[in-house]
C-alpha cells in the first residue's frame, strides 16, 4: 500500500504525518472485539508490575509532561533532549531490580504528554535517536524483558501538548493551539503504535493515557481500540483508550465504553471480581524522579500490594529512574525489601483471586484452590480477629512464618488468632484450607 505523508517542521524537528494508515480505520458501527480472556487471566495472574516513567525531563527534577510551561518554560523543556545522556542506563539492570522485587511484567512510558518518544521512531526526530545517547530504549528493554522473563508493555499518551496537530498545549492543555488538525494528529498516533507494537512486540498491555481532554472522543477511542487489537489480536488495552473512565476512581461508568480494565490512580480500587482493574501508584509521590522525593516505607508498599490484590486487581508500581538512567539506590532498596517479602509470602498473591474476606481495616485476603490466605495488617486491640461466617469448612490453618495459628469455626462467625509476640510487624500471612473450592465462596465484608 502506498502511504500518503505530509511533512512538516515544528519547534527545529522534522516529523512525517501518515495520511493514511492500513488498518487505520475501524468500520462504522462495528463491534469491538472481546477481551482476549486468556490473556486476562494471565495478567491477572501475575497481579504486580513495574511502571516506569522517564524521559529528558528527569534532567530538570519535575513532573513528566505537567511541568512543561509550569516550572520550565515550554522553550527550555523541550530542548531538555539535546541533553539528555543517561549513560548508565542499562535495560538488564532495570529487569534485574523488578525481578528482584517479585514483580512480572513492566510498563515503560514510550511517549508522555510531552511528546517526547523513548524508540527510534521513523516519524519524528523528537525522540531518543537525536538525543547525545542515541539508543533506542525500548528496543533494548524490550529484548532483557524477553530474556529475563519479564512481560513487556507500554505507556503511551493520546494527548500531545508539543505536536502543533494536536489541539492543546502546555500547561497542561489549558492553551490552544493556533492551527491543529485531530485527523492529521490521529494518524501520526496510530503510525508510532504499529511501530511500537510491530518493532517491540508481542506487547502484554498497550497502557493508553491522557484521554481526558476534549479533543478526544468516544468514537475515536472505539476506533483506536480496534485499530490496535488489529496489529496484535492477543494485546490488553485499558480504558483509557475511551472516555469512560471516573476520574482517579479509574472505574469505567457503563458497557458502551471500550477497554478491557480500570486504572484507579494513586489509590487501591474497590473489591471488583467481575471487572478486571489495575492500581497504579507512585513508589514516590512524583511520578518522574525527583530529588529527595518522600519514599513509601516497605509497610506502605506492602499493605498496598496486599489491598490490591485483595480486592481482586494488580498493582503496577511506579519508579522514576534518574538523569543518568539509574534507578534511584533507595529505590531500588525498597523493591528488594517487597520482593524479600514477596519470597516469603507470595504464593498467597501470584495467582490467586481477591476475596472472599473483603480487604478493610483489619487487612485483605486472597485464594486459590482449597486455600484461602489471610494478610492480617492491624490486630483488634483484644481478643482474636473475628470474620464472618463462610459456607465451607476450614480442616487446617497455617501461618506461613511458622507461628501457631488458634481457629474457630461456628455458624456466625470465625476466629484467628496468633501470639501477639509470633505476629508479623507488617502482615501476619495464614493459610486456612477448606473443605471445596475456595473461590466458589461467595465474597463478604468485614465488619
Amino acid at each position: 500500500m502506498t502511504r500518503a505523508v505530509c511533512v512538516v517542521m515544528f519547534a527545529g524537528l522534522l516529523t512525517i504525518q501518515p495520511v493514511c494508515l492500513k488498518g487505520a480505520e475501524s468500520a462504522p458501527g462495528a463491534k469491538p472485539p472481546a477481551t482476549d480472556a486468556d490473556a486476562m487471566r494471565r495478567w491477572q495472574e501475575m497481579r504486580f508490575g513495574m511502571f516506569i516513567h522517564w524521559g529528558p525531563v528527569s534532567l530538570k527534577g519535575t513532573e513528566i509532561g505537567w511541568s512543561r510551561g509550569k516550572q520550565v518554560p515550554e522553550e527550555e523543556y523541550d530542548q531538555l533532549y539535546t541533553k539528555f545522556n543517561p549513560t548508565h542506563s542499562s535495560a538488564l539492570k532495570r529487569v534485574g531490580v523488578a525481578k528482584a522485587a517479585g514483580m512480572k511484567y513492566l510498563v515503560i512510558t514510550s511517549k508522555h504528554h510531552d511528546g517526547f518518544c523513548l524508540w527510534d521512531s521513523k516519524r519524528t526526530d523528537y525522540d531518543m535517536m537525536s538525543t547525545p545517547f542515541g539508543r533506542d530504549v525500548l528496543e533494548e528493554l524490550s529484548e532483557a524483558c524477553q530474556r529475563g522473563g519479564i512481560q513487556f508493555s507500554t505507556y503511551y499518551s493520546i494527548c500531545d501538548w508539543h505536536h502543533p496537530d494536536y489541539p492543546t498545549d502546555s500547561p497542561g492543555g489549558r492553551k490552544p493551539k493556533p492551527n491543529p488538525n485531530m485527523d492529521r494528529y490521529v494518524a501520526y498516533m496510530k503510525g508510532h503504535l504499529r511501530e511500537i507494537v510491530e518493532g517491540y512486540g508481542p506487547l502484554g498491555i498497550l497502557w493508553f493515557d491522557g484521554e481526558w481532554e476534549k479533543p478526544w472522543t468516544h468514537e475515536r477511542g472505539l476506533d483506536l481500540y480496534a485499530y490496535v487489537r488489529s496489529l496484535q489480536d492477543g494485546i490488553l488495552v485499558n480504558n483509557r483508550v475511551d472516555k469512560g473512565r471516573r476520574g482517579m476512581e479509574g472505574a469505567t461508568i457503563s458497557q458502551e465504553f471500550v477497554g478491557d480494565y480500570d486504572t484507579p490512580e494513586q489509590r487501591v480500587g474497590g473489591f471488583n471480581r467481575e471487572r478486571a482493574w489495575e492500581t497504579c501508584m507512585t513508589i514516590c509521590r512524583q511520578w518522574a524522579w525527583k530529588p529527595d522525593d518522600k519514599l513509601k516505607s516497605l509497610a506502605e508498599c506492602v499493605e498496598t500490594l496486599v489491598q490490591t490484590v485483595g480486592g481482586d486487581g494488580n498493582l503496577l508500581l511506579n519508579v522514576g529512574p534518574m538523569p543518568d538512567g539509574r534507578i534511584e539506590p533507595r529505590q531500588v532498596d525498597r523493591l528488594r525489601e517487597l520482593g524479600a517479602w514477596l519470597a516469603k509470602y507470595g504464593e498467597g498473591v501470584y495467582g490467586t483471586r481477591g476475596g472472599p474476606f473483603m480487604p478493610g481495616a483489619w487487612g485483605a485476603s486472597t485464594c486459590k484452590g482449597d486455600s484461602i490466605y489471610l494478610f492480617v495488617t492491624h490486630w483488634p486491640d483484644d481478643g482474636p480477629l473475628l470474620l464472618p461466617p463462610i459456607e465451607q469448612r476450614i480442616v487446617r490453618s497455617r501461618a506461613l512464618s511458622g507461628a501457631k495459628t488458634v481457629v474457630g469455626q461456628s455458624k456466625t462467625a470465625i476466629t484467628i488468632d496468633v501470639a501477639k509476640a509470633d505476629r508479623d510487624e507488617i502482615a501476619t500471612v495464614i493459610v486456612l484450607t477448606v473443605d471445596g473450592d475456595a473461590t466458589a465462596i461467595r465474597p463478604v465484608k468485614v465488619p
